[in-house]
C-alpha cells in the first residue's frame, strides 16, 4: 500500500513539478529584458536621432535590424537549445544580452548604433524560443500550461508598459543610452536564480546541429526583409531584386535540406498540420500589421502632439494592461468558445484598432488613445496567447525549441517586415511635404530626412518660418500615420478570416500529458 502511495506522490511530483511557478517567474524575467529593450527604443529615437544624426534609412535600420538578425537566427537557436539545453542556453543569451546593452548604451555613431542592434539580436535570438520551450516542459497539464502561457504573453506586455515608463523616467533625467542599461539588473536576477531554479530539459535524441542549414536560414530572411525594406523604401532596383532571389532560393534550399535531415533544424512536416500554420501565419500578420504603427507612435505622440517621453508612456500603458488581461483569460475563453473563435475576435480587435488611428491628428485626446490602444491592447493579448498555446501542442516536447522557434520567428519576422512595410509608407508620404519659401537647402534636405530633423531644423531658422516648416512636417507625418492604419488594418481583417478558416476544429489540449 505504502509503494503504491510513493509511486503516486512520485508521479504527482513529475506531473506537477515542485517549484515550477517560482521556474515561471525566472522565465519571465527573460520575456521582460527583451519586451523592454524593444519598446523603449522608441521612445529613445528622437533623442538618438538628435544626437547621432542617423539619416531616415538608418533611422529605419536602427529599428528594424534587431529583428532581421533575430529572425533569421530564431529557427537555429531553437533547435541549438533543444541539442544542448534550454537552460544552459537561457542563461548564456542572458549574459550575452546584458553586455550587449551596454555597447548599445554607448554607441556613439549610427554605424556601430545598427552594429550593436544586430549584435543584440544575436543574444535575443536565444531567449524566447528558450522560454516557451521550458513551459513546455515544465507544465504537463494542459490546463495549467495555457495559463503559463498567458503569463508569458502577460510579461511580454507587461514590459511593453514598464518599457516606455521607465525609459521615459530615464530619457527625462539621463541621457538616452540609460534605456538599454536597465537590461543588467533584470539580467543579473536571471541569471543567479535562474541557476538554481530552472530545470534543464533538452532533446534526448537531438543529432548533430547542422551549420549549413544555420546560414540558410540567416541568409535567407535577411535577405528577403532587406529586399522588401528597400523596395518600400527606394522602389525596385536591381540590387534589391538579387537579394530577394538571394534569400527565397537559400530558403528553398533551407526547406529542401530540412526534408533529407535525420536531425532537421525545424520538421517542415509540422506546417502539414492545418492549426500550426493557422497559428503561425496569425502570428506573423498580426505582428506585421501592428509593429510599424508602434515604431512610428512614440514618434507621433512625441515630435507631432509634443508630449515628453514619460507622457507618451503613460499614454501607451492602456495596451499592455488589456493585453496582459486578455492573455490571463484567453486559454479558458478558448476552451469555452472555440479557439478559432478567440484569435479571429482578437484579430478583428486589433483591426479596429488600427482602423481608428486613420482618425487620429495633433488634436486627439489622450481618452481617446486610451480606448483605442487597450482594444488593440485586448486583441493582441487574446490572439497571440492562443496562438502560442496551439503551436506548443502541436509537437511533442523533444521538438519544443523548434516549435517555440517558428512562433517566435513568425512574431520577429513580423516585426522587421511590418517596421520595413509600414514604416517606409509612413516615410515616403511624410518625404513628400513641401518646405515653405526660403528655407535653406540644407535646412530642408534635414527636415524631409526625418520629422526628429524637422524638429531641429525648425530651432535654426526664424520663428515664422521654423513653424511653417514643422507644421508642414508634422501634417505629412501624420498623414502617413493614417495611411499605414489603413492599411494595418485591412492587413488584420483579412488574417481574422483566414484565421477562422484555417483553425477550424482547432482545440486545446485537455488530458494529462506524462512526461
Amino acid at each position: 500500500m505504502s509503494s503504491t502511495v510513493q509511486r503516486t506522490r512520485r508521479t504527482d511530483e513529475t506531473l506537477y513539478r515542485p517549484g515550477r511557478w517560482l521556474a515561471l517567474a525566472v522565465l519571465v524575467l527573460a520575456v521582460l529584458l527583451v519586451a523592454v529593450d524593444a519598446t523603449v527604443l522608441g521612445l529613445a529615437t528622437p533623442f538618438l536621432s538628435e544626437d547621432l544624426q542617423p539619416s531616415g534609412t538608418q533611422l529605419l535600420w536602427i529599428g528594424d535590424v534587431y529583428s532581421f538578425v533575430i529572425a533569421g537566427l530564431l529557427v537555429s537557436m531553437g533547435s541549438l537549445g533543444d541539442r544542448i539545453g534550454r537552460k544552459k542556453l537561457l542563461l548564456i543569451g542572458a549574459v550575452a544580452f546584458g553586455a550587449v546593452s551596454v555597447l548599445n548604451a554607448y554607441a556613439t555613431s549610427p554605424e556601430l548604433m545598427i552594429l550593436a542592434r544586430a549584435l543584440l539580436g544575436v543574444a535575443g535570438a536565444t531567449l524566447m524560443p528558450s522560454t516557451l520551450a521550458l513551459i513546455r516542459n515544465i507544465f504537463h497539464d494542459p490546463k495549467e500550461r495555457s495559463l503559463a502561457v498567458g503569463v508569458w504573453g502577460a510579461a511580454a506586455s507587461a514590459g511593453a508598459a514598464v518599457g516606455p515608463v521607465v525609459g521615459g523616467f530615464l530619457l527625462e533625467n539621463f541621457w538616452w543610452g540609460s534605456v538599454f542599461l536597465i537590461n543588467l539588473p533584470v539580467m543579473a536576477v536571471l541569471v543567479l536564480v535562474g541557476v538554481k531554479l530552472l530545470p534543464e530539459s533538452r532533446d534526448p535524441r537531438p543529432g548533430p546541429w547542422d551549420l549549413i542549414s544555420v546560414g540558410l536560414s540567416l541568409i535567407g530572411m535577411v535577405s528577403v526583409v532587406y529586399a522588401v525594406k528597400e523596395a518600400a523604401v527606394h522602389g525596385f532596383r536591381w540590387d534589391n531584386a538579387a537579394a530577394a532571389i538571394i534569400g527565397l532560393a537559400a530558403l528553398y534550399w533551407f526547406a529542401r535540406r530540412q526534408l533529407t535531415l535525420d536531425s532537421p533544424l525545424l520538421d517542415m512536416r509540422l506546417f502539414h498540420h492545418r492549426g500550426f500554420s493557422g497559428a503561425v501565419l496569425a502570428d506573423l500578420l498580426t505582428i506585421l500589421g501592428l509593429s510599424g504603427l508602434v515604431f512610428f507612435l512614440s514618434q507621433f505622440l512625441q515630435l507631432v502632439q509634443m508630449r515628453t517621453p514619460l507622457e507618451a508612456g503613460l499614454i501607451e500603458l492602456p495596451a499592455a494592461i488589456g493585453a496582459v488581461g486578455a492573455g490571463l483569460l484567453a486559454g479558458c475563453l478558448a476552451r469555452r468558445a472555440s479557439v478559432r473563435s478567440v484569435v479571429a475576435g482578437g484579430l478583428t480587435a486589433v483591426g479596429l484598432a488600427l482602423a481608428a488611428c486613420t482618425a487620429v491628428s495633433a488634436s486627439t485626446g489622450v481618452l481617446a488613445l486610451g480606448i483605442d490602444l487597450f482594444i488593440g491592447g485586448v486583441g493582441a493579448g487574446l490572439a497571440f496567447t492562443v496562438t502560442a498555446d496551439v503551436i506548443l501542442s502541436s509537437v511533442p516536447k523533444e521538438q519544443a525549441g523548434a516549435a517555440s522557434a517558428v512562433s517566435e520567428t513568425a512574431y520577429e519576422l513580423g516585426a522587421a517586415l511590418g517596421i520595413a512595410v509600414l514604416g517606409s509608407i509612413v516615410t515616403g508620404i511624410y518625404r513628400g511635404f513641401t518646405a515653405p519659401p526660403g528655407v535653406p537647402a540644407e535646412a530642408a534636405a534635414s527636415a524631409h530626412d526625418s520629422l526628429g530633423g524637422a524638429v531641429e531644423s525648425a530651432k535654426d531658422l526664424p520663428q515664422d518660418q521654423g513653424a511653417a516648416m514643422l507644421s508642414a512636417a508634422q501634417d505629412a507625418f501624420t498623414d502617413g500615420f493614417q495611411s499605414a492604419g489603413a492599411i494595418g488594418a485591412a492587413v488584420l481583417f483579412a488574417t481574422a478570416v483566414a484565421a477562422w478558416f484555417m483553425l477550424r476544429g482547432q482545440k486545446l489540449e485537455e488530458g494529462l500529458e506524462h512526461p
